[in-house]
């Protein structure tokens, strides 16, 4: 780990730099001063061989979890979620769901698709809600819909759900109010850490991944923590 430090006459402040390191298996550069890699999928990765992703390891890295879609708007559910949920778990993979958000329909009626479609488990990540759009609706209305998909995933499950998103979007519709959730970002090309002026806890730094076991382009991850950490974030 590159440590840089920095003195001043308030004390000593230390600067931990991620270093990004080739790997041509993996087939991008990753910064391998994150312990903890993951992945996430849907039904645009084809069918997944869970146990070929699971084997893979090079050189100490290998993929830790991986984050699968489960639902979209208020009707439809990824055709290939239910394979991968139940293939991912037999694989012994740390999985979570998440929801794709349509910002024109109601967050309640989303949060029940969700809820129909998907048992969380002992072991199994918080669920995630995607929001990428806002679409025609004002800043207020993407709020009030986020907000009321959040409290009944939550009531549901127990557990505070994630928000996935770009670093921009979050700055821009979302910074201010959801600031209690953990976060899980989205900031390519970037060879530090995420441009987000909050914690977070998910990194996706690409999304031309190549893993054994899938055949297209996959997105890679990494958990700001270590292990100890990633533990207690998941379904106890």
């Amino acid at each position: 780990m590159l440590l840089l430090t920095i003195c001043i006459t308030a004390g000593i402040y230390y600067y931990y730099k991620p270093i990004f390191v080739r790997y041509p298996a993996f087939g991008i550069d990753l910064p391998v001063t994150y312990t903890i890699h993951g992945i996430d999928v849907s039904r645009y990765q084809g069918a997944i061989d869970w146990q070929e992703v699971k084997a893979m390891e090079i050189k100490n890295i290998k993929i830790g979890f991986s984050f699968i879609k489960a639902t979209e708007g208020v009707n439809d559910q990824d055709k290939r979620f239910s394979s991968n949920w139940k293939a991912a778990k037999k694989a012994g993979m740390a999985r979570g769901a998440y929801h794709f958000f349509n910002p024109y329909r109601s967050g309640k009626e989303q949060a029940q698709n969700f809820i129909e479609s998907v048992v969380l488990s002992k072991g199994d990540l918080p669920p995630v809600l995607d929001v990428e759009q806002t679409g025609t609706a004002s800043k207020i209305q993407l709020q009030q819909r986020i907000e009321d998909w959040l409290h009944l995933i939550e009531m549901r499950y127990k557990v505070k759900p994630i928000i996935y998103t770009g670093a921009d979007f979050y700055a821009n519709n979302l910074a201010g109010k959801f600031d209690a959730y953990p976060l899980w970002v989205a900031h390519y090309l970037v060879k530090d850490k995420p441009r987000v002026n909050r914690d977070w806890s998910f990194w996706q730094h690409s999304e031309s991944g190549r893993v054994n076991g899938i055949k297209a382009y996959v997105d890679f991850n990494v958990f700001n923590g270590d292990s100890t950490a990633f533990k207690k974030l998941l379904l106890q």
